[in-house]
């Protein structure tokens, strides 16, 4: 086969592979739009054309296609750090395999309402001890001081220098997909 016919094979094939994926987020969209109470009672006169980005599904088809059995996190965020780029996956296989219970720790101490809202507060910009006493979940330094000891302990915070806290880069992204779960 000369490499212009296999060129043009492998561009009708991946072409092909976008379209069966657009089709198939078309189709779970449509089946959302149904089940959701919210929808319009209006018919739609035609289904807008999903490709590339629009794909609300773009990430599980191409995880899928190209890592089956993967559970997979990642975000591109910008922070008063500078930008954060983040990916971690996983096979869902070695995941439900392995003991879970040291997970418990790192999510026990995102559990209190005061450390949950420090570590936003430290997201959104307030790093010093000073800015944080202002937070109305906290009563006395003694509280923040103790909040503070079990985020650092769990990876959660990091204190580069005496009174000064950041999140992690690697912890950026975790922090606020657990927020999305919490959410949803």
């Amino acid at each position: 086969m000369d490499p212009d016919s296999q060129s043009t094979i492998e561009r009708r094939l991946t072409d092909l592979e976008h379209e069966v994926a657009r089709l198939s987020a078309l189709a779970a969209h449509s089946a959302a739009s149904t089940d959701d109470a919210e929808a319009s009672a209006e018919p739609t006169a035609t289904a807008p054309e999903l490709t590339g980005a629009d794909d609300p599904l773009w990430f599980v088809n191409e995880l899928g296609r190209r890592a089956p059995g993967a559970v997979m996190m990642a975000g591109a965020v910008e922070t008063q750090a500078g930008p954060v780029r983040w990916q971690y996956g996983l096979m869902a296989d070695g995941l439900l395999s392995e003991d879970w219970s040291d997970l418990a720790r790192p999510l026990e101490a995102l559990g209190h309402p005061a450390r949950i809202e420090l570590v936003r507060q430290v997201m959104r910009g307030a790093h010093t001890t000073a800015e944080l006493l202002q937070l109305e979940h906290l009563a006395s330094s003694g509280q923040l001081y103790h909040h503070l000891r079990q985020l650092v302990s769990a990876g959660w915070l990091v204190s580069p220098r005496r009174g000064h806290y950041e999140v992690p880069a690697a912890r950026v992204v975790p922090l606020l997909v657990l927020t999305m779960i919490a959410s949803s």
